[in-house]
């Protein structure tokens, strides 16, 4: 397996407005050899207009799913690998980006929420919320924290943003209760049934969700006209 592979490993529809979590640990990966990441396979349209070009997309193992899939995601997934791990369909995951900051941008900055329960998304949504002006719970989600007034940490954002729906189920399950949209990075494996936007991306990796926050985050600013634009440096934590 590349070196590209390994750190990505281990890590709906248009918007609508229609237990406690604990720290998710992140999955080994898998044995076999990967192919060259560059020349993989990994969108119908070989000439889609993305935000950056697909090698750094590839790079960073956005592409990478897991070796299961839901009937949710399918429609997300380009093809299978000969090791069993399902590949995303990158142009849509540069769409769905767009999607999001184009409904992020419609709310206060303050009243955003975003969270994360994985160990490799809390610098990059912690910069997010940051840089966006937005609110930020990363680690162990204390429940009650948009359902319980009487709790000392109780929050009322419009909107959330999570890294995985299985490690944040409490926030989306928090979010479905008092009917705020949730917006969710999804790998091959999620269930997307209580999510109002998909970004369809491997959800694990360190360089992939750094990747995913940093174009969110300038892609929302830029939706605002604030005229900043952060680098990808800014959003990987120094290891």
């Amino acid at each position: 397996m590349t070196q590209n592979d390994n750190d990505a490993v281990e890590m709906e529809e248009a918007p609508t407005m229609t237990d406690d979590a604990p720290a998710v640990t992140e999955e080994a990966p898998p044995a076999e050899a990967a192919p060259d990441p560059v020349a993989e396979d990994v969108m119908p349209d070989d000439e889609a207009d993305l935000l950056i070009p697909v090698e750094e997309y590839l790079s960073a193992g956005i592409h990478i799913g897991t070796q299961q899939k839901t009937a949710d995601m399918e429609r997300f997934i380009h093809r299978v690998r000969d090791d069993g791990l399902y590949v995303l369909d990158v142009s849509q995951t540069d769409t769905r980006i767009r999607l999001a900051a184009d409904f992020l941008a419609q709310y206060t900055p303050a009243q955003m929420l975003v969270t994360t329960s994985r160990q490799y998304g809390r610098y990059p949504a912690e910069k997010f919320a940051d840089v966006v002006g937005a609110m930020a719970r990363t680690g162990r989600f204390i429940p009650g924290t948009l359902t319980n007034p009487d709790y000392a940490g109780y929050i009322e954002p419009d909107v959330v943003v999570v890294t995985d729906p299985i490690g944040d189920a409490q926030v989306v399950k928090e979010a479905v209760t008092v009917g705020i949209p949730v917006i969710a990075m999804c790998d091959s494996n999620n269930q997307t049934s209580n999510v109002d936007l998909v970004i369809p991306t491997n959800n694990k990796g360190r360089r992939a969700l750094s990747v995913v926050y940093w174009l969110l985050a300038n892609e929302t600013l830029d939706r605002r006209g604030a005229g900043t634009v952060y680098g990808l440096d800014e959003f990987e934590e120094a290891i």
